[in-house]
């Protein structure tokens, strides 16, 4: 028995005109969910990761004992066993509600990653780069500020971006708590239709759109970086 494909009734879940005024469908409305969870998870991300990064090459044994802690912990156990230890320890401890949890979760998540991320990245810049800066009287915080996070975004902003990437795809695991991202909003809309084909393939396209479009701008930043150091 063959299926029968309902592509004309798709676009009504994405948007609707009426009277003149465009008002989103809940796939569309699930993808903005689905941008701010990611957009404030990269932020975070990028301040876990870095914090950590340095944390680990400081001189403090403590810290760096600390960090290998967080990152062998993250990196070796499952993103979905940690969601629900921060939705349901953390979050009711620290006043969350499942929008934030699923935020905290993720940027905990790809922090750990983006902690190596910055470790390479700053461990590439040459050792005569910091005799340079130390040599000009600069502070070690002065040095990273002006001398070697500049060199080292080059090498960190491409597995970065793939991380970044990584974090969108990986925020649709936010579903499982109620968060009305694009996934979920997805497995609404079937369970309405039983359009089950035509709804994941549209919510696989907007997550592939947003992806491309990521890459696409890293890509020209990384150029733009490239030429400026030129």
């Amino acid at each position: 028995m063959g299926y029968n494909w309902q592509w004309y009734r798709v676009p009504r879940y994405l948007f609707q005109v009426f009277e003149g005024e465009i008002f989103l469908g809940p796939l569309l409305k699930g993808l903005l969910v689905t941008l701010q969870i990611s957009a404030i998870a990269l932020v975070l991300t990028v301040v876990i990761g870095l914090g950590a990064a340095l944390l680990r090459l400081s001189g403090s044994a403590a810290g760096r004992w600390l960090v290998i802690g967080y990152v062998e912990t993250i990196r070796n156990t499952p993103l979905l066993v940690q969601l629900y230890i921060v939705y349901f320890i953390l979050a009711p401890i620290l006043g969350l509600d499942r929008f934030w949890a699923g935020v905290l979760c993720l940027a905990l998540f790809e922090g750990a990653f983006a902690a190596e991320i910055f470790r390479g990245g700053i461990m590439a810049v040459r050792k005569g780069q910091w005799e340079a800066a130390w040599a000009l009287g600069l502070s070690r915080r002065d040095a990273y500020r002006f001398v070697v996070l500049p060199q080292a975004l080059r090498v960190i902003l491409p597995p970065l971006a793939g991380l970044g990437v990584s974090l969108i795809k990986h925020s649709a695991i936010v579903s499982v708590i109620a968060v009305f991202d694009l996934t979920n909003e997805g497995r609404n809309v079937i369970s309405d239709t039983f359009m089950t084909f035509e709804i994941w393939i549209t919510v696989a396209v907007l997550y592939l759109c947003v992806t491309v479009l990521l890459s696409l701008g890293v890509g020209l930043l990384e150029r733009r970086l490239k030429g400026a150091m030129a």
